[in-house]
């Protein structure tokens, strides 16, 4: 599929520029597969909703050995799905996937008694290839890597049918791609009772005890495990499994339909293609601003979803949305100052196959820009042509691209830093992330941020945008787990996820206020925090910017104590922290998130 290349800078109006998803026109286009991809027609969909309760991290067991599982050859294969892919590329799409009548990947049940567990996986977003019995309550599992790859096995989303109330099961995901992730740390997988859903209003809830992340075999020596038993609430239920709040292509579309069919909203955004994806999905761009021409506003580019297994960025991205729309009076003055260029999902194709990380191009497309061609990454390309494009009218004052993180807690932000420009510079680079931190003190972790340009980052959207000329680009990273911010560390629900949009909206506001204080301040504590980090004593003449960011961010020289400055209506107030309580061992390169 050759996308055609659309002009994405355009007029606004509550009219929709391409053929919106309205209840006016029908039913929401469906989701274009690969042709190798069976789709089975049921629509899968959760409720929202949110406990009561924190839930809390189980405890963490760290990098285990080999938990006493048996392996697959000495079980029962239960369920296998691997699409036959007609080559090693992808070629074309249809609505469906693949023509014909389904096959069967899980075996039948032998009768009433029989208490084998049914998987299901050949739904939008799902991931699970294989699922073999090696006990009577428990099974070994294998994901499928990124379509057109043979790797990127992180992202799992699968139904299980069948259940009983009384056992305890376990579960192993044998081919983990990462050595290192938040499941080490206490992080739990996600379940979902369909029961629970439809009789008490409940939805995706954390789950699982005896959870362990741990290397495989020594016949398959790169691959980790990951391990959890589980109860499930009922007989007979149908449940899901997901490392993180599933958020698929029809999620966004819906999402979409309900904002054209609002009058209110719809006067200030604009929804039009950006693109057409490789399997001929839409990729949508929202423009934002309020009515009456963009002379003198300045512009604000927002994306997410290049990697589709880090769905918490999509949530985080609703939440954004979701504040920017509203009636609420910070809203409105944004809308006043800026025109916001808004990407949801720039790789919808690998949302809806499941992938973890790539498109159907067989690669990461944040590892593309400035090499990528629209025939190859379309959303990638056009993205970085319409930015081009606004550069040449407009100043944009921020970029900012939404990506979830598996090995990492808490929220941060990859900044860009070469090293080369004045002390100035390189301190207002890490205003907007400290500023972030301030408004987000139980989610947000400044020490956690990380600004080097590395050159195996160089295909990223925050170093290309950076390089276009837009000065403060950064990446948004979305722990999988939650936060050890607060008192109590905890995972993130939905609506933590979603919180994080009016924050990033609170602090565009703090950091560009025409008051200078909050600015001055913060400009003041990132130098203080940096000559803290090289040792340098105050008075001494001594200072941090001739050291390269690369050495900034592998010394600690002196344990980071980052002084937490409130905004208050008196004025500034600091308070001084005792130690940090986040971070990371930044002499350990973080290589791919």
């Amino acid at each position: 599929h050759e996308p055609t290349q659309h002009s994405a800078a355009g007029p606004r109006g509550s009219h929709w520029l391409c053929s919106p998803p309205t209840s006016a026109q029908g039913p929401l286009p469906a989701p274009r597969w690969p042709v190798e991809c069976e789709v089975i027609k049921e629509t899968i969909e959760h409720i929202e909703w949110v406990p009561a309760e924190p839930e809390p991290f189980c405890p963490a067991t760290g990098l285990e050995q080999a938990l006493d599982t048996l392996s697959e050859e000495q079980g029962t294969v239960v369920y296998h799905s691997s699409p036959a892919l007609q080559g090693s590329c992808f070629t074309r799409a249809r609505v469906g996937g693949a023509p014909g009548p389904l096959s069967s990947p899980a075996i039948p049940l032998e009768g009433p008694q029989d208490t084998t567990l049914l998987f299901e996986s050949r739904f939008e977003s799902g991931n699970l290839q294989k699922a073999v019995k090696v006990g009577p309550y428990e099974y070994v599992l294998t994901l499928r890597p990124d379509l057109y790859t043979a790797k990127h096995t992180q992202w799992f989303y699968f139904r299980i049918q069948n259940t009983r109330r009384d056992p305890l099961y376990r579960f192993t995901i044998t081919n983990m791609a990462k050595p290192k992730s938040l499941y080490g740390q206490g992080l739990q997988p996600l379940l979902y009772s369909q029961r629970d859903a439809q009789s008490h209003g409940v939805g995706w809830r954390r789950v699982g005890s005896d959870v362990c992340y741990y290397r495989g075999s020594a016949e398959e020596p790169s691959a980790f495990c990951l391990s959890w038993t589980v109860r499930f609430p009922h007989d007979g239920d149908t449940c899901f499994f997901a490392p993180c709040y599933p958020y698929t292509y029809s999620d966004l579309q819906r999402y979409l339909q309900a904002l054209a069919a609002d009058p209110a909203r719809s006067q200030f955004c604009a929804v039009r293609p950006l693109c057409r994806s490789l399997a001929g999905n839409t990729v949508y761009l929202l423009t934002i601003t309020s009515p009456g021409g963009t002379a003198g506003k300045r512009a604000v580019v927002v994306s997410a979803r290049a990697h589709p297994g880090e769905s918490g960025g999509s949530w985080a991205m609703r939440g954004f949305l979701d504040f920017l729309l509203s009636s609420h009076v910070d809203a409105q003055l944004l809308r006043r100052l800026f025109v916001f260029k808004v990407v949801p999902m720039l790789n919808p194709d690998g949302v809806v196959v499941g992938n973890s990380r790539c498109s159907l191009a067989g690669r990461d497309p944040n590892r593309a820009y400035g090499t990528a061609l629209p025939s190859s990454f379309p959303g990638v390309w056009h993205l970085q042509a319409m930015v081009q494009r606004v550069l040449a009218e407009q100043e944009v004052v921020l970029y900012c691209d939404f990506h979830g993180h598996s090995r990492k807690n808490n929220v941060f932000m990859y900044g860009c830093d070469s090293g080369g420009a004045s002390a100035g510079m390189r301190l207002r680079q890490r205003v907007f992330p400290l500023m972030l931190s301030k408004n987000a003190p139980d989610k947000f972790s400044f020490p956690s941020c990380k600004f080097q340009v590395q050159k195996s980052k160089e295909g990223t959207g925050r170093v290309s945008m950076w390089r276009l000329g837009i000065s403060h680009s950064y990446t948004l990273e979305v722990a999988f787990g939650g936060s050890t911010l607060g008192e109590t560390s905890s995972h993130f629900t939905v609506e933590d996820l979603k919180s994080l949009g009016p924050l990033l909206c609170d602090t565009l506001l703090d950091f560009c206020d025409p008051a200078p204080a909050k600015f001055q301040q913060c400009l003041a504590e990132v130098d203080a925090l940096l000559r803290q980090r090289m040792g340098c004593e105050p008075g001494s003449g001594s200072s941090w910017s001739n050291v390269c960011p690369s050495e900034l961010e592998s010394r600690y020289v002196v344990a980071m104590s980052p002084c937490v400055t409130l905004w208050c209506q008196q004025g500034l107030q600091v308070v001084v922290s005792p130690h940090s309580t986040s971070g990371s061992d930044s002499s350990v390169s973080d290589g791919i998130p």
